[in-house]
């Protein structure tokens, strides 16, 4: 295990970064890290009121911080096309941190009609993606890190049924989207030379990401339970964004890999470089994805 801290972070000073989901967990804690190093961060949320208190909050902290907010709805593909027209401007993205998501929640669809977890954590940001990819190019060295999680190693693509109408666990559609954003990550490596895309996971981190499926079940004994296994056992959001962090920024970072924490059972620690499932280097079911999202969103990759 290595022991890399946000303090090993190579001045960013001329670059710019994009964070989904910056204003909480472990994009506000990216963001803050990125913007201490001299990057100008684009927040990309949906909740832009939050997001403009987040970035009050770091600029108190970071005198001069270089933030702006923009609005973000991953759930909608609407919302993703008016965010890439508005990053036009921009010039060139040196950084994309493909980070929100949302966790084991009831089922619900996004307004496109896909199952929420998959539109969100997978779709959405697929799209993002290929809507930036001219911004991306222009820069000398661009990053894509796409956030997954450990438990994509209990995920399946079942493209019979990736919505989940005939049959929907929350646990594994969560697990599909997470598998889908390696498969997405790895093939956008293997396509694209001029890029690097890497994964990466956080551990068990402590954020509000744990607490939107039991409030949206209405269940305060799950949300009792999720908050004290938070206080036990998970490490914070600081340091849970650093595989993040390590992955957009370290010299030593090649493209397709995956990064998350070293430590006790990989929940916690150090950033370092480690092996996802087997499944997330399927090479077949990777291209098979990346035609069927492509279908979905509308968004096709030159």
């Amino acid at each position: 295990m290595s022991n890399w801290t946000r303090e090993d972070m190579p001045e960013l000073s001329g670059r710019t970064v994009v964070v989904t989901g910056a204003n909480s967990g472990l994009g506000l804690e990216a963001t803050r890290a990125f913007a201490r190093k001299g990057a100008h961060v684009v927040m990309a949320c949906r909740n832009v009121e939050s997001a403009e208190d987040a970035r009050e909050e770091i600029r108190e902290e970071v005198p001069g911080a270089s933030l702006t907010v923009e609005a973000l709805d991953l759930a909608d593909l609407d919302s993703v096309r008016a965010f890439a027209e508005t990053a036009i401007d921009l010039g060139r993205i040196d950084v994309l941190c493909n980070n929100a998501g949302v966790m084991a929640i009831p089922r619900s669809e996004t307004a496109d009609g896909f199952e929420t977890q998959f539109g969100v954590n997978h779709l959405g940001h697929f799209a993002l993606t290929g809507l930036l990819l001219d911004s991306l190019r222009a820069a000398p060295d661009p990053r894509v890190v796409t956030q997954s999680s450990g438990i994509h190693t209990n995920g399946r693509i079942d493209f019979e049924d990736l919505h989940g109408t005939d049959d929907y666990d929350k646990w594994g559609a969560y697990a599909q989207s997470k598998l889908a954003n390696l498969l997405f990550a790895y093939e956008l490596d293997r396509r694209y030379d001029e890029l690097t895309s890497v994964g990466c996971h956080p551990g068990y981190a402590a954020t509000n990401l744990q607490r939107r499926g039991p409030e949206q079940e209405g269940s305060r004994l799950k949300l009792a339970a999720m908050a004290v296994a938070n206080r036990i056992f998970a490490q914070s959001a600081e340091a849970g964004a650093l595989p993040m962090l390590y992955a957009a920024t370290a010299e030593d970072v090649e493209g397709g890999d995956y990064v998350g924490p070293g430590g006790l059972m990989n929940m916690r620690g150090a950033p370092e470089t480690q092996r996802s499932s087997k499944r997330s280097y399927d090479e077949d079911t990777a291209e098979r994805l990346w035609s069927v999202s492509e279908e979905l969103t509308g968004v096709s990759y030159d």
